[in-house]
């Protein structure tokens, strides 16, 4: 009869456990599936961590296709700040390994261990690695992140019990995952261009109308550069138009790095660009302009195919308020000044009013 009580008490407590883990596993259902944005997916994640496993530091690695390597997309604890958006190999260290085998793995005691304690070092992390638990985050057969747990605060090692707690919250977050970048791919699709990932047309415009509601409220000012490659059919006429996609990819590549995270470089059409300039008069942008032309200038394109070829570029420039009155009339003004540098011989800056160019530089 002793034995049937204690057996009883034993059960009630193991339902008890269960209902328990039940209804948390069941809200965080609920929490990771009432938003589409990847932040706060990973959010919910990363606090929900704590509550089952509670340790010193933990992260969550998420998968670069194009590079295929792993970069910490978020971090928590101990971890130190310059962490996040630091990359990881395919294979190095746990979650690399994890990554690439797509298993889980529980490391008690990481001194000790000769395939991973030279790569958990103090001076990397913030604090001393004592044991490790990675969970590989998987959907569809395919790994698509892996999160890092260090150090249990009780002093205890990692269980099979916290690696199966780990792995039934994975399984929820893999799908909240998966469909919140499946979503914020098509939102990009709808504003950015398909070849170069620069914003596209449709994205321009409203940009524009922003700044100039902007510029009105605040008495602001900003500008815009139209600019268009010199004589780029001979690239695709010469070398195809597979090699001339590609130039224009690396032209996208040369804007964004010598521009602003608050500047807005679209692809308005064909070899056509259009930046803007927040809060920016025209006599700096006449100067970006100029450090853009030089950029272009200098680079050798299509190295990767043997070619090296150069390539030019011919510059509008207007600004509001001085120039136009709205977007419509600033953007035809750019374009207006672009086509005076073509005019007046190519790979030219040519700045404008609202009736005469003003000037131009080379």
């Amino acid at each position: 009869m002793k034995n049937l009580r204690q057996e009883n008490k034993e059960l009630k407590t193991v339902l008890k456990q269960m209902k328990k883990e039940l209804s948390f596993f069941i809200n965080v259902g609920k929490a990771l599936t009432s938003t589409l944005e990847v932040e706060k997916v990973l959010d919910i994640i990363m606090d929900n961590v704590q509550k089952l496993v509670s340790s010193e530091a933990w992260s969550l690695l998420l998968l670069d296709d194009e590079r295929d390597d792993l970069y910490y997309a978020i971090t928590k604890g101990k971890q130190p700040e310059g962490l996040q958006g630091r990359r990881i190999q395919k294979g190095k260290g746990a979650a690399g390994w994890v990554a690439e085998k797509g298993i889980p793995l529980i490391v008690n005691g990481i001194s000790s261990n000769k395939r991973f304690s030279g790569y958990f070092k103090e001076e990397k992390l913030g604090f001393v690695p004592r044991n490790v638990l990675c969970i590989p985050i998987i959907n569809k057969k395919k790994t698509i992140g892996v999160l890092e747990i260090f150090n249990k605060k009780n002093h205890t090692s990692f269980t099979k019990k916290d690696k199966e707690l780990m792995l039934k919250l994975i399984a929820q977050a893999a799908i909240a995952i998966e469909r919140s970048n499946l979503y914020q791919k098509m939102a990009n699709l709808a504003v950015t261009d398909d070849l170069t990932r620069l914003f596209n047309l449709r994205y321009l415009y409203r940009a524009l109308n922003s700044e100039v509601k902007r510029s009105r409220r605040y008495g602001s000012n900003f500008s815009v550069i139209f600019l268009d490659l010199d004589s780029f059919k001979l690239v695709n006429d010469r070398h195809g138009h597979l090699s001339g996609s590609k130039t224009l990819v690396e032209v996208a590549g040369l804007l964004i790095s010598a521009l602003r995270d608050v500047d807005i470089i679209a692809r308005y059409g064909g070899d056509e660009f259009v930046i803007v300039l927040p809060l920016t008069p025209v006599e700096a942008a006449l100067k970006i302009a100029e450090r853009i032309q030089t950029d272009i200038n200098n680079h050798l394109f299509l190295k990767d195919e043997g070619l090296s070829l150069r390539v030019s570029a011919s510059f509008g420039i207007a600004g509001y308020p001085e120039h136009a009155k709205d977007e419509i009339e600033l953007l035809r003004l750019s374009d207006q000044a672009m086509y005076m540098a073509k005019s007046l011989g190519k790979n030219r800056i040519v700045l404008t009013s609202s009736n005469t160019v003003l000037g131009s530089r080379r």
